[in-house]
C-alpha cells in the first residue's frame, strides 16, 4: 500500500499521526514537502527593484533558498523519526497543489490537514491548497485536523426554506 503524506509547516505531526492510526500496513508511505518555488525568486526581485544590485552577496533571495531547503530537510527527519518506520522523504519544488497532485498519481492514499480556518467546522477549513488538492486528488484522501476538531456547536443552522 502506497501512502503520501503531505507534510506543511505547522500541520505535519496530525498527518503523520494519521498514517500511524489509519495506514499501520502501509508498506510504502512517501513524505512529501514542497518547497515552493517562487518564494525565493520573490526575495530575488524585491532585492533588486528596492535596493539595486550593488551588493549581491546580500541578496535576500539566497539566504531565503538556504533556509527552505534546512527546514524542508529538518521537518522531513522529524517526521521520518515521528513516523518511527522506514519511509521514503520527498522534497519537490513548485506549486504545492499540482505537485502533491502530481505525486498523489498510482498512490493507495493522500493524507493532508486542513489549512484554512480550523476554529469551526465546514468548507472554511480548507484553503485554496488544500481544497484544490481534494477536488483534483488521483486517488482516496485522508483529511485530518491538525488539533482536535471544533465541537458540532460550529455547525451552521440548517438553511431556512421559504414557501
Amino acid at each position: 500500500m502506497r501512502v503520501i503524506v503531505w507534510l506543511v509547516e505547522g500541520t505535519w505531526p496530525a498527518c503523520v499521526d494519521a498514517v500511524r492510526a489509519h495506514a499501520p500496513a502501509a508498506d510504502d508511505v512517501v513524505l512529501l514537502h514542497i518547497s515552493e518555488a517562487a518564494v525565493p525568486g520573490l526575495g530575488h526581485g524585491a532585492f533588486a527593484g528596492l535596493l539595486g544590485r550593488g551588493h549581491p552577496e546580500r541578496d535576500p533571495g539566497d539566504r531565503m533558498e538556504d533556509l527552505g531547503g534546512v527546514s524542508a530537510a529538518g521537518l522531513l527527519d522529524a517526521a521520518a523519526e515521528r513516523l518511527g518506520r522506514p519511509c521514503s522523504p520527498l522534497d519537490r519544488a513548485g506549486r504545492a497543489e499540482r505537485e502533491v497532485v502530481a505525486v498523489a498519481e498510482g498512490a493507495d492514499l493522500l493524507v493532508l490537514a486542513r489549512d484554512g480556518d480550523r476554529s469551526r467546522l465546514g468548507p472554511h477549513s480548507l484553503g485554496p491548497a488544500a481544497r484544490f488538492v481534494v477536488d483534483h486528488a488521483p486517488c482516496p484522501v485522508l483529511l485530518v485536523w491538525p488539533e482536535p476538531a471544533p465541537g458540532l456547536a460550529t455547525l451552521p443552522p440548517p438553511p431556512s426554506h421559504h414557501h
